[in-house]
């Protein structure tokens, strides 16, 4: 290859991994009409409200006790991870809230697909047909109150917070 054409190459690779970071960074999401500056979300929720949206809309497949489903990191014969935990022992406290919202709101698929991840096969349905924007905070901020303190604030630290 000539000098030339693999500039080229080098130029666009770089600019694909700088969209990448932009669009992983904390607090951004690269997602037209979604919070894309989501203030740490124990200001304003509403923990009671949040637990009962929880039982109605999402124990059925996340655990009354937010256990997950069995064997949540293998995918099932679909293909599809399935539900994981939202009690310590799952991998939800991993993410920021922007992460969590979004994933939420636009259901697993989608909002990896915003980021560029393609094939996610999450079984996440999107709530936004569902939840208000108010609701999904609330219920992200009644599973953040069920956790350890230590898992909040390394949580808390990954949203800003």
């Amino acid at each position: 290859m000539k000098v030339a054409t693999l500039t080229v190459i080098g130029v666009v690779v770089l600019a694909g991994l700088g969209g990448a970071v932009i669009a992983l960074w904390p607090g951004t999401t690269g997602i037209t009409g979604v919070r894309e500056n989501l203030a740490p979300l124990d200001a304003t929720v509403d923990v009671a409200a949040g637990e009962a949206i929880y039982t109605a809309q999402c124990a059925s497949c996340h655990g009354v006790n937010l256990e997950g489903a069995p064997d949540w990191r293998s995918p099932g014969p679909d293909g599809k991870y399935p539900p994981p935990p939202h009690d310590e022992s799952g991998h939800t406290w991993h993410h920021d809230d922007t992460m969590l919202f979004n994933y939420t709101k636009l259901g697993g698929d989608a909002a990896m697909a915003a980021l560029g991840l393609e094939n996610a096969n999450s079984g996440m349905p999107a709530f936004a047909d569902i939840l208000t924007d108010a609701e999904i905070r609330d219920v992200l901020g009644y599973i953040k109150s069920t956790w350890p303190e230590r898992v909040r604030a390394a949580q808390a630290a990954r949203s800003g917070g």
